[in-house]
């Protein structure tokens, strides 16, 4: 070939074959005009590879796992109440025994509170906590009897 010929420039990639023959030293004229004529493109997209370190391949996953239980875990709160809900409760209150009623502290349910003031004197005054009736309301069950179930138990207020 000589020097002064123009040519066109040779590509060398593993895309740019003939469809039928296997080298691309001789392509035939209609595989010349077919490539001319449109072309050719490979038969998957072209994906560009990122450069991803190990340190961003684990923050994408905390944040996809992150976001996963954000979704998750309120869902299945929610499917737990629901389900909860619809069931009856009749399990009786454990501090006290079903009844709704609990001894009082201060006069040990007797109603009155004995006060020694010493040299064998003692005051006998009324309870000021039971107001004399020696038991107070439960307070887990509200007087009930029932136990009320976790989350029925808290008062949720709102502070604004």
């Amino acid at each position: 070939m000589p020097l002064g010929a123009a040519s066109a420039p040779r590509l060398q990639s593993p895309f740019l074959c003939c469809p039928l023959k296997s080298s691309c030293s001789s392509p035939s004229k209609s595989a010349r005009s077919f490539t001319l004529q449109s072309p050719r493109r490979p038969p998957y997209p072209l994906v560009i590879a990122a450069d991803l370190d190990a340190n961003t391949i684990t923050a994408i996953s905390v944040g996809l796992v992150s976001v996963a239980v954000g979704i998750g875990i309120p869902a299945f709160y929610e499917s737990q109440i629901d389900n909860a809900s619809k069931r009856d409760n009749t399990q009786p209150c454990f501090p006290c025994s079903g009844s709704g009623a609990q001894r009082c502290r201060f006069c040990e349910g007797t109603g009155s509170v004995t006060v020694d003031l010493g040299g064998g004197e003692k005051e006998v005054s009324p309870c000021i906590n039971c107001d004399s009736a020696g038991s107070l309301t439960c307070t887990t069950c509200q007087g009930s009897g029932i136990q009320p179930r976790y989350l029925d138990r808290r008062e949720f207020k709102d502070d604004d």
